[in-house]
Formats: C-alpha cells, structure tokens, sequence
C-alpha cells in the first residue's frame, strides 16, 4: 500500500497553527489541536448566515470587503417606526456585527456607492424625498459624511464600484426613462465617459479600476441578461448572464474580470451567478432570496445584508467562492 509521501512527494507536516491558504489535497497535523487536517475544493460556491443589519433597509447601498463594510441609505418597510421614509442610516460591519455610525447628509434610497472598506466610501445619486434622482454627492472618512462635487446627470438605481477616490457610475434611471450614462470619479470631480450599449435601469457591476469593469442585467423594460465589459474608453457585449433579471443586491461584488450577480426580480430571488471573465455559472442560492439588498466583497468574499422579497429582511449572508477550500477534521 503507497504512502502519504510516495503519492505526495513529502511528508504530513505538523504545525502549530492551519496554513493561511491551503491547496486542495494538502493534508496536515496541527500540533495545537492535536487534530489531523486537510483540505478539499468545493465544487460551488456558498452562502452562509452572519448577524443581520440592526435596522431593516432595502434600496440601500453598500461598500467595503467581507469582513470590512458600509451600508448606507435606503428605504425602511412600513409599519417600522420610520417607515416609508427615505433613510440617511449607515452601519459599518466589522466582521462579525453591524454598528450604527454617523447618517448621511441626505437622506435616499436607490443610490450607489464605491470603497474599499468601512472607512473610506463614496456615496452618490439616488432618489431623496421628493421624488426626483439626485446628483448628490458624498464622502465618508470613517466619522461623518462630507457633501462633495455632484454628479453630471442626476440618477438612481445605477451600477458602480471602485474607490472612494477612483469611482464608476454607469446605466440607472433619471425617472423619465431608463439611462446609459457613464460617469468617472476622479477624486474631486465627475467626468462623463463613453455610454453603456444598452441603456438599463436596475443594473449591477463590477469595478477593478475606471478602465475595467463589468456592467450585467437590469431593465429596459423587460428584464436584460446583457453583459457588458468596460475598457477604459468603450464597453463591448459579451456573454449574457443565464437569468435576465434586474433589482441585484446593490454594491460592487467583483472586481472586473470577476463578479457576481446576487439575487433580482427572477422567480428565483436567491439565484447566484458567478462570472470567470468569459461565462456566467449558476452557483448556490441565497439562504434569504431578496431584490435591492446591499452587497460588497469580491467574488472569493462577499456580503449580501437587507433587501425586499416582502417581508422586507434584515439578514445579512457571507459567501465563499466557487472553487475555494474548505477544512475538513479526521475525526
């Protein structure tokens, strides 16, 4: 019978703690455990449960990792004590629980945003009280929210990604009619860049930097598969998404070629999508399926909290990509 090391080439190793990015197959002991450990692939990926936002939202935005987030914004459910409200809420997660922090400026629901974390965001356009898309801008340095330069064009329920100083917005509504603007955050100021091909509302995104990006779904009406991919000076059709859907939890969830499509307004509200640079696949479903939630992460570490699917949610879910390993204990 063939050895562990005549299969592997080497040797189980022991160590004092589990090695920070095991590959699939490695097999270890943990001498502080005094446990025998390896590693296996996932085939998909998967959500599981976190603590929920303390105070239910939908329509909001969010920014920031897994572990390091900002929601802002949104619409709390009626029968809540502000209920039909616009709400300027923002809660940071920290990885393990959300904290009330300072409110926006402006109170809105259906705006965008961009960050790399809870400390550092951007938060723009939506729709305040009354009614009307905003070209709002805001920035947030970890304490309070600063009113910035506005956008160009006033709009909601837009895509975007990026950094609080390097930011995409892209596709939305300016209420009369479904929009393909895209716009560049510089820092200081918005500049208007080349449109989407297809003009959508609804839609979600992608953003590695303001020269790549990835534009999926939304409405025109009716629901779009449409994917689009962003260059720095023109977007260009590629694979459509398997589900045309729109109303995806809203924050950037990749980081271009990557992303992942959360939930929408499919008969499956908790259908996940992952797209590998060229092609969409079906993953795991949302544990709570749900329309307009807020998300942030990447498609190795995501969040998806709040939403709509009545009634409205407060939960909060983290994923594990597709292909990622997982810890198992000979026990």
């Amino acid at each position: 019978m063939a050895t562990y090391k005549e299969i592997k080439g080497t040797q189980i190793q022991a160590v004092a703690t589990d090695p920070s990015d095991p590959v699939e197959g490695q097999v270890w002991y943990n001498t502080t455990s005094q446990v025998l450990k390896g590693s296996k692939g996932a085939l998909i990926g998967s959500w599981s449960t976190v603590n929920p936002i303390n105070n239910q939202r939908y329509y909001l935005a969010g920014s920031g990792t897994q572990t390091a987030a900002l929601g802002y914004g949104g619409r709390p459910p009626s029968g809540t004590p502000s209920g039909g409200n616009f709400s300027a809420q923002t809660e940071s997660w920290n990885g393990t629980n959300w904290t009330e922090v300072n409110d926006l400026n402006t109170s809105r629901q259906a705006l965008s945003g961009a960050g790399t974390g809870n400390t550092a965001a951007l938060a723009f356009g939506g729709n305040p009280a009354p009614p009307n898309p905003k070209a709002i801008t805001e920035l947030w340095n970890g304490t309070n929210w600063t009113e910035v330069n506005d956008l160009n064009t006033g709009r909601e329920i837009a895509a975007s990604g990026g950094t609080s100083t390097a930011a995409l917005m892209f596709g939305g509504t300016t209420q009369t009619a479904p929009a393909a603007n895209n716009e560049s955050w510089n820092g200081t100021n918005w500049t208007e860049l080349a449109d989407l091909n297809t003009a959508r509302y609804f839609i979600s995104g992608a953003v590695s930097s303001t020269s790549l990006a990835l534009g999926y779904g939304g409405e025109n009406p009716p629901n779009q598969g449409i994917t689009e991919s962003w260059n720095g000076s023109s977007w260009t059709e590629v694979n459509d998404l398997n589900t045309g859907r729109g109303a995806f939890a809203r924050g950037a969830c990749g980081t271009a070629p990557a992303a992942l499509a959360i939930g929408g307004n499919a008969p499956n509200k908790a259908l996940t999508e992952l797209w590998n640079g060229s092609n969409w696949s079906e993953q795991n479903d949302l544990n709570v399926g749900r329309t307009v939630a807020g998300s942030s992460g990447a498609p190795a570490a995501a969040l998806a909290f709040g939403g709509n699917e009545p009634p409205q949610s407060s939960a909060a879910e983290a994923w594990t990509e597709a292909g990622g390993v997982v810890t198992f204990t000979d026990s």
